[in-house]
């Protein structure tokens, strides 16, 4: 008679083998005979209208945000010769009002139309949240989507000003996307850059464009780690204190946005989805992306000036509109 230790080893050796039968025809992609495999393929079914179209990759940036405050009806009645989409910050009342009440005033012309819109994320204070939200009741120029507003969620504002345009207002012919200290010269900008008597462009882009690349050091505003930009240069891209493009490019923009990983760089990032759409922005030195001291005839000649304060916006534009007989 077996002892019943050996009976118990040999039940062991009997289920070990057994599992090993079961996992051996369980994995028909590969069988190993020592140190080698084997692929072995199962006949592969046939395909019917196999083509790159068919195909949906998963986007990188789902863009899953919801907007909390919107303006969706204000493209329904008039279709805007030109949108401006401004950044802008909840703490930055003084200066949407000043641009409100300067050159992103709606009704300083008579012959085209001009929507100005203002850009903002969610703050994580309520209190700031609620003081938009009653802005907003007040002056109907807000969009808000539900991301934290900050520094490196910039791109993700400019993003969010895509899709507006391309969502609810898709029939424009121009935007423009700026900062909330930037002074616009609307003049310049409208009749001598873009001239509404002319047939609109498409896949148009211009602004200051800066040639340039990473920057590594950490303690910069600008940093860049080589983990998310491995490259020592950058595509052209258009400083992001102010550019102008035509409205198709907003939609452009905003789905291939959805497949590019996203940089905390907004202008830089901009520059890598023109440069997968095989657009190239133009060069003008009408953008200043500096600060420039104030004189009528220096002011005249541009379309951007950076670093400028509510105060300074309402002495510029009461200046440059009370002398407009004068010559330089």
């Amino acid at each position: 008679m077996p002892s019943k230790v050996s009976c118990l080893y040999l039940l062991t050796v009997v289920c070990w083998a057994s599992a090993l039968w079961y996992l051996s025809i369980s994995r028909p992609t590969s069988t190993y005979v020592g140190h080698m495999s084997v692929s072995v393929r199962k006949a592969a079914k046939p395909h019917k209208n196999i083509s790159f179209s068919n195909i949906r990759a998963r986007p990188l940036n789902p863009h899953a945000y919801e907007f909390v405050i919107n303006e969706p009806k204000k493209c329904e009645s008039v279709t805007p010769f030109l949108v401006i989409l401004i950044s802008t910050t909840h703490k930055e009342f003084d200066a949407r009002q000043a641009i409100r009440e300067t050159w992103g005033d709606e009704s300083t012309f008579s012959d085209i139309r001009v929507l100005t819109i203002f850009l903002l994320g969610w703050n994580t204070d309520s209190v700031l949240n609620r003081m938009v939200e009653q802005e907003s009741q007040i002056f109907h120029d807000i969009v808000v989507e539900n991301f934290i507003d900050s520094y490196h969620n910039l791109t993700l504002k400019t993003m969010m000003g895509m899709r507006w345009v391309a969502t609810f207002c898709p029939k424009a012919q121009y935007v423009m996307k700026t900062d909330s200290d930037i002074f616009v010269n609307m003049d310049n900008l409208i009749y001598k850059l873009l001239k509404p008597t002319t047939k609109p462009r498409r896949r148009y882009f211009t602004g200051y464009v800066i040639n340039g690349g990473p920057i590594r050091d950490m303690r910069s505003k600008w940093y860049m780690s080589r983990d998310l930009y491995p490259d020592s240069k950058y595509p052209p891209f258009c400083s992001g204190t102010g550019y102008v493009f035509s409205a198709d490019v907003a939609e452009l923009i905003f789905k291939t946005s959805l497949h590019t990983r996203l940089l905390h760089l907004e202008d830089v990032y901009v520059g890598l989805c023109l440069r997968k759409l095989d657009i190239h922005p133009f060069q003008n030195s009408g953008f200043n992306h500096w600060k420039m001291a104030y004189s009528l005839c220096r002011y005249r000649r541009v379309i951007t000036v950076h670093q400028i304060s509510p105060e300074e916006m309402h002495r510029i534009w009461n200046d440059m509109s009370s002398k407009k007989h004068l010559r330089c």
